[in-house]
C-alpha cells in the first residue's frame, strides 16, 4: 500500500504526545521545513514532516499543478487521511496542528475539513482549494468547530489575493471559523507569520 515518507523532529520535551504535520508546497520537500521547530520556540511540541507523493524537478508534488488538479488532491488526501489515522494513537487529533504552504495550505484544508476528528488547529499559508463550493458541501460532521488560520501575501502573483478571498467567504458563510489575515508579501512565508502561527498554536492548546 502506498504510504508517504516522513519525518519525526521530537520534541525538546520527552513525552510530548502534541504534535504539528507540516507539508510543504510545490517542488519543495520535508527538507525545506527542518527550520520549523527552532522559528516556532514550542519546547513541547514534535514535529512530522512530510513528503508530498510525486517527485517534481528535485522536489515532490501534491498534485499535477499543470493539468487537471482533482485525482491528485483526492489520491493525496486519502494517502494524508491515512497517516492522520496511523497516527492517532500515539497522537491524538486534538492535539494535532495540520500546518500546510501554498500546496500543503490545499491539502491541509482539504483534508482537515473533511476529516471526522478535531484537530487543535488547521494553519495554512498563501494556498486555496480546489472547489469551495463541493467542500462546503463536504464538511466533516465537526468542521464548524475547527480553529482555522489562514494567511496569504497581497502581492503573492502565483496564487492572486483576488482569486482567493471568494473562496474564503464561500467557506466563511458555510459557517467555518476562518482567521483569515493578509500580509504585504509575494508567494512566501515571512518571520511575522511565524509569530503568528506560534501565537495561534499556543492559544489553541491552551
Amino acid at each position: 500500500m502506498e504510504q508517504l515518507h516522513t519525518d519525526l523532529i521530537p520534541a525538546r520535551e520527552p513525552g510530548s504526545t502534541r504534535l504539528l504535520i507540516a507539508l510543504h508546497g510545490l517542488g519543495d520537500s520535508m527538507e525545506g521545513y527542518r527550520d520549523v521547530p527552532p522559528l516556532l520556540q514550542i519546547p513541547w511540541l514534535n514535529v512530522l514532516l512530510v513528503n508530498a507523493p510525486d517527485p517534481y524537478y528535485g522536489g515532490y508534488s501534491w498534485f499535477n499543478f499543470a493539468g487537471d488538479h482533482q485525482p491528485g488532491i483526492v489520491r493525496s488526501r486519502n494517502l494524508l487521511t491515512q497517516l492522520l489515522d496511523s497516527l492517532r494513537d500515539k497522537y491524538p487529533t486534538d492535539q494535532t496542528v495540520l500546518f500546510g504552504f501554498s500546496q500543503g495550505c490545499l491539502m491541509t484544508m482539504e483534508t482537515g475539513l473533511r476529516y471526522p476528528h478535531k484537530f487543535a488547529a488547521l494553519v495554512g499559508v498563501s494556498g486555496w482549494v480546489y472547489d469551495a463550493e463541493a467542500l462546503a458541501k463536504e464538511l466533516s460532521p465537526i468542521a464548524k468547530e475547527q480553529r482555522i488560520l489562514w494567511t496569504h501575501g497581497t502581492r503573492d502573483t502565483l496564487l492572486r489575493i483576488d482569486e482567493v478571498r471568494p473562496k474564503i467567504e464561500t467557506l466563511k458563510n458555510a459557517g467555518l471559523n476562518i482567521d483569515w489575515r493578509e500580509f504585504q508579501k509575494e508567494h512566501t512565508l515571512l518571520p511575522q507569520e511565524f509569530a503568528l502561527i506560534r501565537e495561534f498554536i499556543l492559544k489553541s492548546f491552551a
